[in-house]
Order: C-alpha cells, then sequence, then structure tokens
C-alpha cells in the first residue's frame, strides 16, 4: 500500500482496459487520479468505483489530439491539486487495417492524431508542471509493435514506433530535471480495442485462443498485467529508470 501515496497521476484513455486497470491500481496505492477520456459515462463510473473503495479521482472529459483541450485540463487539475506527478499517456486507437498502398491520407492522420500528437501535446503541457515541482514520471504506453513489425496496421505500428523515441528522446531533454520518461510495451491484452478486432462477440473465444498461441507464455494478458509495470514506474521504487523500455508480453518479442 502506499506505493504512490499523494501523487497526482493524470491517465489518459482511462475509462477502459490497461487505463482503467491503472487507476484503479494507482489510486489503491494512494495516487490521487485525474481520469481523462473522451466516454464521459464509463469515466464516471470509474470514479465512482475509485471513490467507494475511499481512493480520491476526479473525471475530465479530453480529447488528447486537440492541444487547447490538454492545456485547459491540464491546468485544471493542476488548480485543483497544486501539482502534476505523473503523467500516463495511455489514449491511443489502433485504426484502420489495410496494406499501407491502401491507407488514405485522413485514415493515417487519425491515427497519428491520437496516438502520437495526443502523447507530444499531454507531454507538453504537463513538463512545465514538473519542472514546477522538481520531478516527475512520464509513462508513454506503446506496444510490441513499437518494437517489432508485423503485416497487419501499418499506421498504429508507426505512431508506437514513434512513441518509442519520443520516450528516448524526453527521457535525455529533461533527465536533469529529475523528470523521467519511459515506455511500456504490452503484448496481447484483452481489451475492448482488442476485442473488436475479433469482429464480434461469436469470435472472442476463437480470436483469443490465436493470440494465447503467439504467446510463449501460452496465453493473452489482462490490463492488471500492465497496470503493474505502470504502478511501478510511478513509484520511487523507479527513481533510477528512464528512457527504458519496459516489455510486458509474455515472450512475445523474445522469439
Amino acid at each position: 500500500m502506499n506505493r504512490v501515496k499523494d501523487k497526482v497521476v493524470i491517465v489518459t484513455g482511462a475509462a477502459l482496459g490497461i487505463g482503467k486497470a491503472a487507476s484503479l491500481m494507482l489510486a489503491k496505492e494512494g495516487a490521487k487520479i485525474a481520469v481523462t477520456d473522451i466516454r464521459a459515462e464509463e469515466s464516471k463510473a470509474l470514479i465512482e468505483e475509485i471513490q467507494n473503495s475511499n481512493g480520491e479521482a476526479e473525471y475530465w472529459k479530453l480529447d488528447v489530439g486537440i492541444e487547447s483541450e490538454v492545456e485547459r485540463v491540464f491546468a485544471d487539475i493542476y488548480r485543483k491539486w497544486g501539482k502534476i506527478d505523473v503523467l500516463v499517456n495511455n489514449a491511443g486507437i489502433s485504426g484502420i487495417n489495410k496494406p499501407t498502398h491502401k491507407i488514405t491520407q485522413e485514415e493515417w492522420n487519425a491515427v497519428m492524431t491520437v496516438n502520437v500528437n495526443g502523447v507530444f501535446f499531454c507531454t507538453k503541457h504537463a513538463i512545465p508542471f514538473m519542472l514546477d515541482v522538481g520531478s516527475g514520471s512520464i509513462i508513454n504506453i506503446s506496444a510490441v509493435y513499437g518494437l517489432v513489425g508485423s503485416t497487419s496496421v501499418p499506421a498504429y505500428h508507426a505512431s508506437k514506433g514513434a512513441v518509442r523515441l519520443m520516450s528516448k528522446t524526453d527521457a535525455l531533454l529533461y533527465a536533469s530535471n529529475n523528470i523521467r520518461v519511459n515506455s511500456v510495451h504490452p503484448g496481447f491484452i484483452m481489451t475492448p480495442m482488442v476485442e473488436e478486432h475479433f469482429g464480434g462477440k461469436e469470435y472472442v473465444e476463437k480470436g483469443r485462443k490465436f493470440l494465447d498461441y503467439l504467446h510463449p507464455l501460452g496465453h493473452m494478458g489482462e490490463p492488471d498485467d500492465i497496470a503493474y509495470g505502470i504502478l511501478y514506474l510511478a513509484s520511487e521504487e523507479s527513481k533510477f529508470v528512464t528512457g527504458a523500455e519496459l516489455v510486458i508480453d509474455g515472450g512475445y518479442t523474445a522469439r
């Protein structure tokens, strides 16, 4: 308990999946959680769940691809709690699944707006508050597909590779300010985004068996598997960790 006691943590894309699991775990360990997402109903349910467990959280509706919204929301979070200690850049979309030569500019840009611009905007507007505090931890959720390729979702791959190198660059830029920046690379995790790719509930069991097979440990991961890594990077236990890639993938990239 209390591994992140009294830290103010912003989680983007917090309503579902990894973001929800991280928010619950960080709140349980004593953090004040700024739940940000475009999904109001699910976010409010998450706030209620945190509060019912004696945690502290508040919801801000946020589209990370709109810089003015990021600037306004982060300033409001700072006004409420007086600091920002941790940013979890989790918001992301998989985007269109087409071969590269068939992807339109609009389809490509839709992925980059959320997955790359969103990380940039949130980092940009969190850094000044962290400089004010004199420390901080930025945790960027990339993917195994930010490390290796495959024959699907080209724009998603490109975006997650960008997040990986953005993390390393910012880690170097702000190391002297005691602001740490790391990326997390999940394997396939059972989240609503993955279920959506199965093409319907009737295909979930078959799809899961296939994805289980891709991981040497023999099964997909769960959101809490990633949340534990986020908790570590948010805590002072990782005070000597920056510019690193935390791979949590059931052995997927070890092949």
